[in-house]
């Protein structure tokens, strides 16, 4: 058992086994080690920082924070992470993945449409909607183009509004079979990945300190994972609060390297 302690709140975390099972034959099972290569394969290609949804433009509130000393080195960012992986963004988009990836294997239209709908609406600003929509789209087209599948064309079908990141990335991994605990700690791992990158030119911090970090989140990560995918809808709830505010006051900064 670990503890952190972020600002006020004090974070209880339990190492959790990860959910990385690619020998389950359930729901988004794989049958050969030849499926287990190719969905790695695809995870590591689709959420690679190279794969072209712009990632590295946005920081999720964290040029913000930094600027008014919430994050200062690798300690206040190891808490700050850990606070929005287990009770804000990480959570969230978690919940939604799941719930894409299983309207998608299911064939179901408008419950796809409901989920995406919802990540659509459930950013809590102006940028993090631009986030999660802008990188969404990228990744669908890219996807449609080098990837293509039955469940994008359901996808397209269905949902005419906007497409979240995490619902896209659900969508696809779905489509090609991929398990769905495989792809969601795939997701949270670049997720938190992503973030650390934008800190790194932000603190600015070293690349070694970066890698403490990500290596004390690791179990954080698996937390997350766990109770993503355990949840349901109605669990959506953020209680990372000083993050949101983050997200609505890098609106107004003054210079900025990063789009939200």
């Amino acid at each position: 058992m670990r503890m952190i302690t972020a600002s006020t709140t004090t974070i209880i975390i339990t190492v959790i086994p990860m959910l990385l099972s690619t020998n389950d034959h359930g729901q988004g099972g794989l049958a050969s080690e030849a499926e287990e290569s190719a969905a790695l394969f695809r995870l590591m290609t689709w959420l690679s920082p190279s794969f072209p949804v712009g990632s590295f433009s946005y920081s999720s509130g964290i040029e913000w924070a930094v600027e008014a000393g919430d994050i200062a080195d690798m300690t206040t960012l190891q808490q700050w992470l850990a606070a929005m992986l287990l009770e804000g963004a990480g959570f969230c988009d978690g919940i939604l993945l799941c719930h894409a990836y299983r309207a998608a294997s299911a064939m179901d239209g408008p419950m796809l449409n409901d989920v995406a709908e919802l990540a659509a609406a459930f950013v809590p600003s102006r940028e993090r909607h631009l986030e999660t929509t802008a990188q969404g789209r990228a990744f669908v087209e890219i996807a449609r183009s080098a990837w293509n599948c039955e469940a994008l064309d359901l996808l397209a079908s269905h949902v005419a509004g906007p497409v979240a990141y995490p619902v896209a990335v659900g969508v696809l991994a779905a489509g090609h079979r991929i398990p769905p605990a495989l792809t969601l700690h795939a997701f949270l791992h670049a997720t938190t990945s992503n973030w650390i990158s934008a800190s790194v030119r932000l603190i600015p911090l070293g690349q070694t300190d970066s890698q403490r970090v990500l290596a004390a989140l690791e179990s954080v990560i698996a937390a997350t994972a766990e109770k993503s995918f355990d949840a349901s809808l109605d669990d959506l709830a953020s209680a990372t609060f000083r993050a949101d505010i983050a997200s609505m006051r890098h609106e107004a900064q003054y210079t900025r390297l990063f789009r939200s």
